[in-house]
């Protein structure tokens, strides 16, 4: 059953496993544990992964079964940066689904988004304006992509893109297996004067081949609260505030993956100490500052 979930989805956090089949984390690690050493798959930051280095793409029904209370938390916290009358970029990908839905809610919004199933949550929502890119169906993901899509934004310009992906790390940001995706993905940023990624922590330390947002023009993280046993996800989330990025996580508090602790939000929400935000937006446009709510206390930026 554990190989089969491997297989089926490339990447598996030990909480999702032990919740399908049905018993202790502690079982279940031993048994990936196990396979591990047979070279049927390999361990990564609380979670298995399909052996070889870079994980694949799954399909969308296991994606979006795949680490469902995560992504909802994800979800509803970047829903609250939103504020009435904002325009925004909302990429593809179950989470921005999530997001999507919550969205709703906001007046005056407008959102563009290359994804149909993001239109479709938005579809019957009062006062909010939907913006289609053009391009090709990707069926996969329900995604518009290629030059099409690449066209239709460009001249954009909007406070915040909302991204997700299949991978993050310090090393290289957020990356996808898909090469058309990847490009539209970076079209989306380029419109945005700030960028959120929204990853849960299976996706912490996942590497896949196409870059699409460097760590360097990543403006925040939100993100789940990785299990202890993670430990290398936490050592990724500490890279990552390194090098700028404001990282958020939501869910039950756990031992702190930094000390101190800079900002607890009624037990939902803990902030790593982060380094100073970017002076500017991204390089080429016009050094627009971030948008974003300010949700931590930031400490001087390290070099």
């Amino acid at each position: 059953m554990i190989l089969e979930m491997v297989r089926a989805n490339g990447a598996v956090s030990l909480r999702e496993l032990a919740r399908v089949v049905q018993t202790s984390e502690v079982t279940v690690r031993r048994d990936v544990r196990a396979l591990e050493a047979e070279g049927l798959l390999d361990r990564r930051h609380g979670g298995a992964v399909l052996p070889g280095g870079f994980t694949r793409e799954s399909g969308f029904p296991q994606r979006a079964m795949a680490a469902t209370a995560e992504k909802t938390a994800i979800a509803e916290h970047a829903a609250s940066l939103v504020r009435e009358g904002e325009a925004i970029v909302v990429g593809a990908g179950t989470t921005t689904q999530e997001l999507a839905r919550r969205l709703a809610r906001v007046p005056g919004l407008t959102v563009v988004t290359n994804s149909l199933l993001v239109a479709q949550a938005l579809a019957h929502a009062n006062r909010v304006e939907v913006v289609m890119t053009g391009g090709t169906l990707r069926g996969s993901n329900y995604a518009l992509v290629g030059s099409g899509a690449e066209q239709s934004l460009l001249g954009l310009r909007v406070s915040r893109a909302f991204l997700s992906g299949s991978g993050l790390t310090a090393d290289r940001g957020l990356s996808t297996s898909n090469m058309l995706a990847a490009s539209v993905d970076r079209a989306l940023l380029r419109a945005a004067a700030e960028v959120v990624v929204l990853a849960d922590h299976t996706k912490l330390g996942a590497d896949t081949a196409f870059q699409t947002v460097p760590t360097d023009l990543i403006s925040q993280l939100i993100t789940d609260q990785p299990p202890p046993e993670a430990e290398k996800a936490g050592a990724e989330l500490e890279a990552l505030a390194e090098q700028g990025v404001r990282v958020s996580m939501v869910g039950t508090p756990a031992p702190p993956v930094a000390k101190p602790p800079v900002e607890r939000g009624e037990g939902v929400r803990r902030d790593l100490p982060l380094p100073a935000p970017r002076a500017t937006g991204h390089p080429g446009l016009g050094g627009t500052p971030p948008m974003g709510q300010r949700i931590s206390d930031l400490a001087p930026r390290r070099r």
